[in-house]
């Protein structure tokens, strides 16, 4: 537990400082974080079959782009570049020609490799995009996984009973998912009327935040599900009582994609 909070306490103090400065530091140190993320994919993934070492390379270069893409804009949009995708996928899939041996390189591993650098690449892009919006909706989100989780973990510790997912997270409880939700869902909602925007629809405000907050403990059950498929307890040891990058950004990742949606459907 020391381990923990000593852990916890230096990721804040590195975190926040670019979260405040935003702009280029923030993005550039988003950016390294997606690199991270893509390493730990590749690193479990490879404990069946390595990748081609030049593919990782392209991957990581990718997973930048796709990161950074309209990463100065202060709009609250997303535009999808249908360019950059078709590269990803043109890039991915022709080496399997080149390469010439299925025990190297076949369709499944271009698969792995097209998807990991969208879903790392375009989560941490819409996280930067979100930023350079407003501060306060990451703070919104950021309160929305921190609250949630931590007061699962409390609540499950001192009541829980029922199991949630035991195949794949044991120490889940349903009592647990409650309490996370209810307090997830008032500290949230209250940030949101009082920093954000006091005019929105008090039901609505606390609408999105209790599905942000299913959403945040679905992005933490899809993460350990698969760590469960691979057979691992966290994705790396880079911090210390935490585990890897993903293991940080699981429910953050998550909650930023559905907020994105909602933002553009309701808000």
């Amino acid at each position: 537990m020391k381990t923990r909070v000593i852990s916890a306490i230096i990721i804040i103090a590195i975190f926040v400082p670019f979260l405040l400065i935003g702009g280029i530091p923030f993005a550039a140190f988003m950016s390294c974080m997606s690199v991270c993320g893509l390493y730990e994919l590749f690193k479990v993934r490879e404990v069946q079959k390595p990748f081609p070492t030049f593919l990782k390379l392209i991957a990581y270069i990718m997973v930048v782009l796709f990161c950074l893409n309209n990463f100065t804009s202060l709009e609250f949009k997303t535009s999808f570049e249908y360019k950059t995708m078709a590269f990803i996928i043109f890039i991915f899939l022709s080496p399997m020609v080149f390469i010439n041996d299925l025990k190297r390189y076949r369709f499944n591993d271009a698969l792995f490799l097209i998807g990991s650098v969208l879903f790392i690449g375009l989560s941490f892009n819409l996280i930067i995009i979100t930023r350079n919006f407003d501060l306060s909706y990451v703070i919104y989100l950021l309160l929305i996984t921190v609250i949630s989780d931590t007061f699962a973990l409390v609540t499950g510790m001192l009541i829980g009973k029922n199991k949630l997912c035991p195949k794949i997270s044991p120490n889940k409880t349903v009592e647990g998912l409650i309490g996370g939700l209810a307090m997830g869902t008032f500290v949230s909602t209250a940030f949101y009327i009082t920093v954000i925007n006091s005019q929105i629809s008090l039901v609505l405000i606390a609408f999105i935040s209790l599905i942000l907050c299913l959403v945040a403990e679905l992005g933490d059950l899809v993460f350990s599900a698969i760590k469960r498929d691979y057979a691992i307890k966290d994705f790396s040891k880079l911090i210390p009582g935490h585990g890897g990058i993903l293991d940080r950004f699981d429910s953050l990742i998550f909650v930023t994609l559905a907020f994105i949606v909602i933002m553009q459907v309701l808000l």
